[in-house]
């Protein structure tokens, strides 16, 4: 059955399914602890969460990497949005959904995971 499900979604594991469903990118090492802050409130929520913070990799890499690994969705953070309270949202396909508060791309990741779509709409 597992079998099945990966050569159907080739690797792109709807949002409910997936064993990678976030990766918070920090611009820079000095937002690290704001990163951790995010996957820490979306753990507490029951989502798979990681982090890069690979101080030797750039901003364009590390995005890129989670995208090659097929996480669903990719928060970057910086100083603009630790100062908001947000996220700058994109998909693993680039598709840039802009800045979210935390609070409600929460709600928003909740929805979708409790919804079982196959499709990653934020909507």
């Amino acid at each position: 059955m597992t079998g099945i499900l990966t050569e159907h979604f080739a690797g792109k594991w709807p949002f409910w399914l997936s064993p990678r469903q976030v990766m918070v990118v920090p611009v820079m090492p000095m937002f690290n602890d704001y990163a951790c802050q995010i996957r820490d409130k979306l753990h507490n929520q029951h989502l798979v969460v990681d982090t890069d913070l690979d101080d030797g990799a750039t901003l364009n890499k590390k995005v890129r990497n989670a995208q090659l690994a097929q996480y669903n969705f990719i928060f970057v953070v910086g100083e603009k949005e630790q100062n908001s309270g947000t996220v700058n949202v994109r998909t693993r396909d680039n598709v840039v959904h802009g800045e979210f508060t935390v609070e409600t791309i929460t709600e928003k990741l909740v929805k979708l995971r409790d919804c079982k779509s196959n499709l990653d709409n934020l909507e």
